[in-house]
């Protein structure tokens, strides 16, 4: 039986070929009313805007997490323990470095570190780490010092301005401060559920400075908690907007990662949304976002399902080999690398791994 035509998915449609930019209101329409195969190819158009239709590139990393203890409270944390609480813990150097030449063995040159609101680790903590992994390894790695969400935190704790917080790690070698801790950035989702944590206008401005202290950023966003598709959509808009206005600035956002929130052991709970979900919100994340070159699929959390997101506007995916957070709330991760970069081939993709490190690339 024949498919009806919908004549306002087909506006739609026309407008995005002729390279105008969707409305949050249009996006309501594709998510309730554009069908599975209908997304895949609007953002397959837009997708090839940026890059080779059959080419697909990748990295393996790993996610260090220095420290579990956290005063955040965030109720879909699995991980985190309180000051004082049994089983925290913070990594010295010698365990940082293990990890990261464990990596560079594994054949990855990317890591990034999470670990949360530690009120016990001052400021020279993590400039002290960071000039220590810079000059043990120079360029033959990259790696993502801080979320945003971190360095608030961080700057606040030590009475600094985004801007001295942002000097300072930067001298202290670090080139990336990643947008993680955005989870969904509206105040009503920030209030539900992370009250502890910064506000949404206090996220952009420490990005910002992040940007106009000469260091690189991305965007992230995790979806299947409790918001609505007017959540999800405010912070693609969100997301946009501010790229438009620093997009100048050091590159602006280099990248958009969604991944999908696992809900055992945690507080809040909840059901794990489908694939299918997480595909059809990442082709409507890829046609919104017109003006972020790359977006990333997300291995960690939804495994060789993943890469079906290459088919759903996605270019980009990482190979994880470690991230306590995700795992401790249900995350599964393989090693075996090739049966994934094979399963991307015989998606019709052909993987090509993209090297993080200053020397090589820098995206």
């Amino acid at each position: 039986m024949a498919t009806l035509a919908n004549p306002a998915t087909d506006a739609i449609t026309a407008k995005v070929h002729v390279g105008g930019r969707i409305s949050p209101a249009d996006a309501h329409h594709l998510w309730q009313h554009a069908t599975d195969a209908e997304l895949r190819a609007l953002a397959s158009h837009v997708r090839a805007r940026f890059h080779p239709a059959d080419r697909a590139t990748y990295m393996v990393m790993r996610i260090i997490n220095y420290t579990n203890v956290c005063v955040a409270q965030c109720d879909y944390c699995a991980f985190y323990k309180l000051p004082g609480q049994e089983g925290g813990y913070v990594l010295p150097q010698e365990a940082v470095f293990a990890k990261l030449d464990e990596l560079l063995t594994l054949g990855g040159d990317l890591t990034a570190f999470n670990g949360g609101f530690n009120p016990h680790l001052p400021l020279d903590y993590y400039c002290e780490l960071f000039s220590a992994i810079r000059h043990r390894y120079g360029d033959t790695l990259e790696f993502y010092a801080l979320t945003i969400a971190e360095f608030l935190y961080l700057a606040d704790h030590a009475k600094l301005s985004y801007a001295e917080a942002a000097s300072r790690f930067k001298t202290a070698g670090v080139r990336w401060i990643t947008g993680g801790g955005s989870e969904i950035l509206t105040e009503d989702f920030r209030r539900r559920h992370s009250k502890f944590k910064y506000t949404v206008a206090e996220y952009f401005a420490a990005q910002r400075a992040i940007l106009e202290a000469g260091l690189r950023t991305t965007a992230t966003m995790v979806i299947g908690f409790d918001e609505s598709l007017d959540e999800r959509i405010e912070h693609l808009e969100r997301t946009r907007a501010f790229q438009d206005e620093v997009a100048s600035i050091n590159g602006g956002l280099a990248s958009f990662l969604c991944w999908t929130y696992k809900p055992f052991f945690t507080q809040l709970g909840g059901i794990e949304i489908t694939t299918q979900e997480y595909l059809r919100h990442l082709a409507l994340s890829r046609i919104y976002l017109d003006n972020i070159p790359r977006i990333r699929t997300s291995v960690l959390t939804q495994n060789q399902g993943a890469l079906e997101g290459l088919r759903y506007g996605a270019d980009d995916f990482d190979l994880p080999i470690e991230d306590e957070v995700t795992q401790k709330a249900g995350a599964t991760i393989s090693l075996d690398f090739n049966r994934l970069l094979d399963h991307a081939r015989a998606l019709g993709f052909t993987p090509q791994y993209r090297h993080v490190a200053r020397h090589v690339e820098r995206v």
